[in-house]
C-alpha cells in the first residue's frame, strides 16, 4: 500500500531543475500566443520552471509564460472554473486573442473541462497534454482527494469528459506519453481521439517536464 500511495503521491509534484537551452529553430513571433500551464496532482506552478525557462530563452517574453498554481486537491470542475477566469486575465494582460495551453499530469483533466463545458475552445489555439490521465489511471486507486478520484478509471468524472468528441472544438490538440511511466497506467490513457498523439523516449512521469525533445516538440506544435 505504502508503494501504491508513492506512485500516486507522485502525479505530480516535482521541482523542475536544469538549465533553460535555447533552439537554434525558434520561431517566436507576433503571431504567437501566451502560454498557460497547468500542473498536475500535489504540483504547483515551479513544476515548469525548466520548460517555461527554455521557452523564454526561445524568445518569449515572460508575461507570455504563466505558470499558474491551484489548489489541487479539489475538483477538476472547480479548478477549470479558476482556470476560465485565469485564461481571461492572460489574455487582457496580453492584448492577445488566444492562449495555448501546456497540462501535465492531472492538468490535462480540468484544461479539457475548461475547453468542454465553459466555452474554452473559442479561446484557447493549442492544448498539451504531457503525461494525462486523460482516461484514468490505476495509481490514482490509492488517494482520495476529490481530485485524485477523478483520475479512477471509469469514474463518474472521466465518463462525462470523454464522451462525444474528445477534441472538442478548433483548438490542436496533442498529447505525449511514455512507456516508461509508471505513474499513468495502462499507457494508452493519455492519448486522445483527435488529437496527434506521440511516444515519447524512456522518460518517468517527471522527466516529461524537463526532457529536450519533449520540449522542442511541445514548442513546435503550438507554434505553428
Amino acid at each position: 500500500m505504502a508503494a501504491a500511495v508513492a506512485a500516486a503521491g507522485v502525479l505530480l509534484a516535482v521541482q523542475a531543475s536544469g538549465p533553460a537551452q535555447a533552439s537554434s529553430s525558434s520561431t517566436f513571433d507576433s503571431t504567437s500566443d501566451p502560454i498557460l500551464f497547468v500542473h498536475g496532482y500535489t504540483g504547483d506552478g515551479s513544476n515548469w520552471n525548466t520548460m517555461a525557462g527554455r521557452f523564454n530563452a526561445d524568445g518569449w517574453p515572460s508575461s507570455y509564460l504563466d505558470q499558474w498554481s491551484y489548489d489541487w486537491h479539489q475538483s477538476n470542475s472547480t479548478t477549470a472554473q479558476q482556470l476560465s477566469t485565469e485564461v481571461d486575465r492572460l489574455l487582457a494582460a496580453t492584448g492577445a486573442t488566444k492562449v495555448d495551453i501546456v497540462s501535465h499530469s492531472m492538468g490535462g483533466l480540468s484544461s479539457r473541462y475548461y475547453l468542454k463545458n465553459l466555452g474554452g475552445t473559442s479561446k484557447v489555439d493549442a492544448w498539451v497534454s504531457l503525461g494525462g490521465p486523460n482516461h484514468g489511471t490505476d495509481t490514482a486507486n490509492s488517494c482520495f482527494d476529490t481530485s485524485c478520484t477523478e483520475m479512477r478509471i471509469g469514474s463518474s468524472f472521466l465518463t462525462a469528459l470523454n464522451s462525444g468528441d474528445e477534441t472538442p472544438g478548433s483548438p490542436r490538440y496533442a498529447t505525449w506519453w511514455s512507456p516508461c511511466d509508471t505513474v499513468i497506467n495502462p499507457d494508452s490513457s493519455v492519448s486522445l481521439s483527435g488529437a496527434a498523439n506521440s511516444e515519447t523516449a524512456c522518460l518517468s512521469h517527471t522527466d516529461l517536464l524537463t526532457d529536450t525533445t519533449v520540449y522542442a516538440q511541445t514548442r513546435d506544435m503550438i507554434n505553428r
